[in-house]
């Protein structure tokens, strides 16, 4: 009953969901394609081939999250239907898969929006053979229609913070009965998988995060290291910088800039920052800002014109205090080319961004106060010595340029920070060799044909 007034409410305000979809896509750039029709589940006479392993993620940062899953289940000889809400994590799936979308091995559309009818012909579509759900993103209706149409359904790398299953528990009568109908949820830690189970969630195992299990891009991390190189310089990244942050952390690095200066402190070699904001829509107003600042800098676009890690790049950034890394793609690069790395979303109340790929990389890494996304990663690094707090930009910028001062402890903390991430892979093993079982015991197309066709 609850998830027909969901439903109905759905409809009633859909005027308003959707303007607020236009809105943030206008905001954000990219093609949403918000009134399209594969939004609303309509894809006219295509056909689309039943069977695959279909895994959504909702936005850049659970695409990322899923790279290391999905390469797991390509490796093993699946096919996979990745689904998105956002541009950007679109964006990030065509560029990764470039090579499996050709050969027709992954297949990439929006998830449609959680109307019943729109879920229902998605499941009649494409026809896959078991859906996993990256995270968090648990819909009713679509929830509702995978089990309609027998399509088992997995939640994986799954987390709650405790902010969100108050949230749930409010609107137990319609989420609850979601969570239930999952076939397995496989939780990042304890803490999240007691609180999955009481959301609703059953078949609960903790497998891990993830974002341990990813795979480095020694390509890109082999240029970085050798622009690194060749620009002689101490450099700190700033990385996944959030909305709010990127105003303090320019005052910050200006503040450091400017106290050196007085202080005469020209020992070793000079500093620099690269600013890394998380969304490509404020790469102009973090420009605008670092003008306004009068920090000299160079934005890496202009550096992949000018060659990369060419001569001419290397002496664009020779009066620079600070690259601004408008570009994506290329964190690896980015966490390469620097000895530490502060990761931001956590230096606002914005529950903190990924900072397993710098920690994975050997480098040194600050987090903020607000880090409610990786409560438990973030603690166990901070209990093994793997990474570091600090309570606001300016403290994080001092800690990270006394790090440079002191290479001994630099590398103690980048060595510590490395073994902390190896100790922790083998979630995607344990959630791969899940969907296979599941597989195993899945009805063939045929049968996925009849039953989604009632």
């Amino acid at each position: 009953m609850m998830r027909v007034l969901y439903s109905l409410l759905l409809v009633v305000l859909s005027p308003v969901l959707l303007g607020w979809m236009a809105l943030r896509a206008r905001r954000a750039g990219g093609r949403w394609s918000v009134l399209g029709a594969v939004r609303f589940g309509r894809y006219g006479r295509t056909e689309a081939e039943p069977g695959a392993v279909w895994v959504h993620a909702v936005s850049l940062g659970e695409t990322r999250a899923a790279h290391p899953l999905i390469r797991a289940l390509l490796d093993r000889g699946h096919r996979v239907l990745l689904t998105h809400l956002t541009a950007t994590g679109r964006a990030e799936g065509a560029r990764v898969y470039a090579a499996e979308l050709a050969d027709g091995r992954l297949r990439q559309d929006w998830l449609p929006y959680d109307f019943p009818g729109a879920a229902r012909r998605f499941m009649r579509h494409h026809r896959p053979a078991v859906g996993v759900l990256i995270e968090r993103e648990v819909w009713p209706n679509l929830v509702h229609a995978a089990a309609r149409a027998g399509v088992p359904l997995v939640l994986a790398s799954a987390r709650m913070s405790e902010s969100s299953l108050r949230g749930t528990l409010r609107l137990g009568a319609l989420l609850r009965p979601a969570y239930g109908a999952l076939t397995r949820t496989y939780a990042q830690s304890l803490t999240d998988a007691w609180r999955l189970e009481q959301a609703g969630a059953r078949q609960v195992a903790v497998s891990g995060n993830f974002k341990f299990d990813l795979r480095l891009d020694h390509e890109r991390m082999t240029r970085g290291a050798g622009f690194a190189a060749r620009l002689g310089r101490r450099v700190v990244v700033i990385a996944s910088t959030r909305e709010g942050e990127d105003a303090p952390f320019i005052e910050a690095i200006r503040r450091e800039i400017g106290q050196r200066r007085v202080r005469g402190d020209d020992s070793g070699p000079p500093l620099l920052f690269i600013l890394v904001p998380r969304h490509p829509q404020r790469f102009e107003a973090a420009a605008e800002l670092l003008q306004a600042a009068g920090l000299p800098y160079v934005r890496r676009s202009r550096l992949l014109e000018l060659g990369d890690d060419s001569s001419p790049a290397v002496q664009a950034c020779h009066d620079a205090v600070v690259i601004l890394g408008d570009t994506l793609g290329e964190m690896a690069w980015y966490y390469a080319c620097a000895q530490v790395a502060i990761v931001g979303g956590s230096f606002a109340p914005l529950g903190g961004q990924n900072f397993i790929e710098a920690s994975a990389q050997g480098r040194p890494v600050l987090v903020g106060p607000h880090t409610e996304n990786f409560e438990q990663a973030v603690g166990d690094a901070l209990a093994a010595g793997a990474i570091a707090r600090a309570a606001d930009p300016d403290q994080a910028v001092r800690q990270a340029v006394r790090w440079l001062d002191d290479p001994a402890s630099q590398h103690r903390m980048g060595e510590t920070a490395r073994d902390w991430v190896r100790q922790h892979a083998g979630a995607v093993a344990r959630v791969v060799d899940g969907i296979e079982t599941l597989l195993a015991s899945a009805p063939g197309p045929a049968m996925l044909r009849c039953k989604s066709s009632r």
